[in-house]
């Protein structure tokens, strides 16, 4: 399951926009990258991707991955953080 703070709505919800500027279909995607994520543009979903709707933003979550999505400072930068504080 994800669940996405508030402060991450909106800079997906700003990414996506900014991106359908130039790609009317285009999206922001979570993909697995090793062993980590990755946040990345695409020009829509990918096999097996989960649709994560909230107020103002839709993205697409490669399967499998959980955890909440949060925003790191400096440089806002977008990470998935696990739901189990104790991991």
């Amino acid at each position: 399951m994800i669940d996405v703070t508030s402060r991450a709505v909106e800079l997906l919800a700003k990414a996506g926009a900014a991106a359908r500027r130039f790609d009317p279909d285009a999206c922001v995607r979570v993909v697995r990258d090793g062993g980590a994520v990755r946040f990345e543009l695409a020009d829509g979903p990918g096999p097996g991707d989960v649709a994560v709707e909230r107020p103002d933003v839709t993205f697409y979550v490669g399967a499998g991955l959980d955890g909440i999505i949060d925003v790191e400072d400096p440089h806002d930068r977008l990470v998935l953080r696990t739901a189990d504080p104790s991991r």
